[in-house]
Order: C-alpha cells, then structure tokens, then sequence
C-alpha cells in the first residue's frame, strides 16, 4: 500500500517538474557537490574533504525499492588543511593511497522512508576491506544551471580500523578515536 501511495503521489510530481517517469541516470555535479570526513586526533578536531568524487546514480523513480548507485573517491585527492596530516594519512599505514588508489560505494537498495527520504544499502570498500552499510538520505528536486536534478545530503558514522585504516602506530585509538563521521552533500543532473 505504501509503494501504491508513494507512486500515485509521486508520478504527477516528476510530470510537473520534469523529472523522468522511467529509470534514469544522473551524475554527480563536481562543483555544488562534497563529501566531508571528520575525525579527531587528541582533543583537535579535523575536517578533510573528498575532491573529483565521481558517482552515477540509476533511479526508476516508480521502482523505489531499485536504485543503482556507484561512487568512486579518489583517496590521492583529499584535502586537508594540515600539510602533515595530510601525509600520514595518504601513508601506508592508512589509507595507503599507493596500494589502493580509491575507495568505492555501491548500493543496490533502497527504502523509501517518506517522500523526501530513503535509505540506500550497499557496500564500502575502503583499502581492501569491503563491509556492508546504509546509508539514510534526504532527497530534494531542485534545479541546477537550468537543469531538473536532485540534491541529496546523508550523514554516517564508520569505523576506520574495520576498514583497515590504521595499521601499526595508528591503530591504537587513543589518539585517533575509531569513529570517523562522513558527510554528503551532492547534487545531480541527469546525464
């Protein structure tokens, strides 16, 4: 009953708005999008961003439940505001960047949770660890440069060292916590 009500609600509005009725693909728009990471070393809190993610998304917007989502980050390309911290965690014994090059989402599912959030589930690979994880989103239509799209933002905590971020000297927590809190803002045109 619930897909029948999201559907019935939701064709009329894609019609307005311009949106597709049938699956579509849509991109990631690099320069209104970022994904944020936040961890702690000591007491001092540190924020480092994503940069040149590129993600494709599928969306049959009257299939809910499907959804394709793939995301690709360029770990080389973090940005961080310390020069030093910055090097350490390019290095071995994070993320070593050397080795493994990106880390990757990919999600398969989604839930829809009201019409203006779900919740996709999928898999993170980071290094050469790949674990399951949800992701809950909130979902807005918007217009970018005269473009019908979307505008997603989510918010997760992970564990760094499930991941293997931290071998050695960092894998003990009591300088660098476990948790390492991720945040989206993306928007998306259709390709």
């Amino acid at each position: 009953m619930r897909i029948l009500s999201y559907r019935t609600l939701l064709a009329p509005l894609l019609l307005i708005v311009g949106l597709p009725v049938q699956a579509a693909t849509f991109v990631i728009e690099p320069g209104e999008s970022r994904v944020l990471f936040q961890y702690k070393y000591g007491t001092d809190p540190y924020e480092g961003e994503f940069k040149n993610v590129q993600a494709t998304f599928e969306i049959d917007p009257m299939r809910p439940g499907s959804c394709d989502f793939s995301v690709t980050i360029p770990i080389g390309d973090i940005s961080l505001d310390s020069p030093e911290a910055l090097d350490y965690l390019l290095d071995y014994e994070l993320f070593d960047v050397d080795t493994w090059p990106t880390a990757s989402f990919k999600a398969e599912k989604c839930s829809l949770e009201s019409m203006n959030s779900f919740v996709s589930e999928g898999t993170l690979t980071i290094r050469d660890q790949t674990k399951p994880l949800t992701f809950p989103f909130e979902f807005e239509i918007t217009t970018i440069d005269g473009q019908v799209g979307f505008h997603l933002t989510s918010e997760v905590t992970i564990q760094r060292l499930d991941y293997g971020v931290g071998q050695g000297y960092w894998a003990n927590t009591a300088e660098i916590p476990n948790d390492v809190v991720i945040k989206i803002d993306v928007y998306a045109v259709q390709q």
